[in-house]
């Protein structure tokens, strides 16, 4: 049974976990399918940017403690909530270096219906070998390895020895480093730079690889690496063939692929999927959608740029994951068929926007706060997020949206591989960008789709030659947002200054508000048909 503090990822750290940088988490994991059990060994290397008087890092309690040591000497601890705080016999001072090794074991927690719980998934690989893998994204690290539990805690390296039953293979974060056999064991390495805390994976099965090398504009080469299930070659290739494209895309749009000196990996696991960097996890089964595409690896690839190297400080920023990783998919559908597929995807996201919590709350926030709608934003974070960006892009133009996103992701508005580093930001940071890239304050904007429930309404009423429009926001927030209005053959712009305006038409002229859809806005009859699926949905499942 999880802890409270086990069970949440993003708490408040200790002032001990704050003054803690992980420099070096060099983790062995044994794992062994037949008992359901998993064996660890972490060597956490830090550095104390404050003084501290003791250690402190989460871990599950369904391990056992089988040793704990700082430098090579035993140490006392206790774990009581999944907080581990180990002793030290003297305070170290800023600056400090010390490795903190912590073996245990046990049978970890295990996911019912993942990646929406945490934790581990024992499988079985159609040709009836063992298929591990896990998804930690909602619950974190703390249900693998000793970390620090927060988003901001990435340790700056990782290594991972991957010790499996011969001949499974063990797939990880970053590039391997070498494989060994011994009495029936294989132990695989990897190593990764700075990989999300949540992003340290199990991906164990009976897999082949394909790979290949991606010559990037950017003048670099990126392995393409794809782990599938044995029989599952012919489809795999089919996958395989959709990474170059993706690959095309996001370089183009946003920027260089983040990881290009590890790779662009995917695994098949037996869950949907999870943004695991440098390794995504693709259980989708090479099921296609109506976009002829994908969604799954295209969305999971996104978050490479918007989760992985882009990180937010706190769980309250969530959107700057799903939010940006859900507009991916129409803006990829632009680039690759035009306007029709785009705008036929925004309207999809439209009809199910929830409405109940705002996208940001001004709190901290764990990642079941803001998932579960029942306290939280839940799929707004990914669809409301989505639309508002749509809206964000048309009112500044396309140049000051794609050079706030590159800032935003790398910190500069010319990456080249090279010259950034994964950051972490904040949604003030966002407007902050977006404020200096066009020279306006656009705080009203955020504030009332981010920072409010309710869309802002768009009131018109006609007059004689006169159609006077009004926003009408949740408490009565600025809104000065400018729209367009068809009035019989020309479309006007109409500024809408202090969140009115009017436009002059004639007898007999018909009029649409916003014809090309670029505003987010109330749209009533869009909660009739929700309440009417909603009817539909509760009858089908009555006996």
């Amino acid at each position: 049974m999880l802890t409270a503090t086990t069970a949440a990822t993003g708490l408040p750290r200790t002032p001990e976990q704050l003054a803690t940088t992980i420099t070096l988490a060099d983790l062995a994991f044994k794992v062994d399918p037949s008992r359901q059990r998993l064996d660890g060994d972490a060597s956490l290397h830090l550095r104390m940017d404050r003084p501290v008087a003791r250690l402190v890092v989460d871990l599950d309690r369904n391990y056992a403690i089988v040793s704990v040591t700082v430098d090579g000497m035993p140490a006392r601890w206790s774990n009581p909530e999944g907080r581990m705080t180990v002793e030290l016999p003297r305070p170290l001072a800023a600056g400090a270096q010390a490795t903190l090794r912590i073996a245990y074991g046990g049978h970890p927690h295990v996911a019912k219906k993942a990646p929406w719980d945490g934790g581990i998934v024992w499988a079985t690989a159609p040709t009836s070998e063992p298929w591990v893998a896990t998804a930690v994204q909602g619950e974190g690290c703390d249900l693998l390895w000793p970390c620090i539990d927060h988003p901001m805690a990435k340790p700056l390296e990782v290594v991972e020895r991957f010790t499996v039953p011969a001949p499974l293979v063990a797939v990880g974060n970053g590039v391997a480093a070498g494989v060994e056999e011994h009495a029936g064991w294989r132990t695989y390495v990897w190593r990764a730079r700075q990989p999300d805390t949540y992003a340290v994976a199990l991906n164990i099965g009976p897999y082949e690889l394909l790979e290949a090398d991606y010559r990037s504009r950017y003048g670099n080469v990126i392995p393409l690496r794809f782990w599938h299930l044995k029989g599952n070659r012919a489809k795999a290739e089919g996958l395989f063939a959709e990474f170059t494209p993706m690959l095309d895309f996001f370089e183009e749009t946003v920027g260089p692929y983040p990881f290009a000196d590890e790779k662009m990996g995917v695994v098949e696991t037996p869950y949907l999927g999870m943004e695991h960097q440098t390794v995504n996890a693709y259980g989708n089964d090479y099921r296609k959608s109506e976009t002829g595409y994908d969604w799954l690896l295209q969305h999971e690839f996104a978050h490479e740029w918007f989760g992985n190297q882009l990180t937010n400080v706190d769980w309250d920023d969530f959107w700057l994951h799903e939010g940006f990783g859900t507009y991916m998919q129409p803006l990829y559908l632009q680039w690759l068929r035009g306007d029709m597929e785009y705008m036929a995807a925004l309207m999809k996201m439209r009809s199910v926007l929830m409405l109940r919590h705002p996208i940001v709350a001004g709190r901290t926030m764990t990642e079941k706060d803001v998932s579960d709608a029942s306290r939280g934003p839940g799929n707004d974070v990914y669809y409301k997020g989505a639309l508002m960006l749509h809206t964000l892009r048309g009112l500044i133009g396309d140049a000051a949206f794609l050079r706030a996103t590159r800032e935003l992701v790398y910190g500069t508005a010319t990456p080249r591989p090279g010259n950034f580093h994964p950051r972490f930001a904040s949604t003030d940071d966002f407007i902050a960008i977006v404020n200096r890239v066009t020279g306006k304050d656009y705080g009203w904007f955020f504030d009332v789709y981010l920072r409010s429930i309710q869309l802002p309404q768009l009131l018109a009423e006609r007059d004689g030659s006169t159609l006077s429009l009004r926003w009408k926001t949740e408490g009565d927030k600025p809104f000065p947002m400018p729209v367009q209005v068809r009035v019989g053959d020309h479309v006007v712009d109409v500024p809408m200054a202090g969140g009115r305006g009017a436009v002059t038409i004639a007898a007999g002229e018909s009029y649409t508000i916003d014809p090309h859809s670029r505003v987010l806005r109330d749209l009533p009859w869009m909660a009739d048909y929700q309440r009417d699926m909603a009817e539909r949905a509760r009858a089908a499942a009555r006996p």
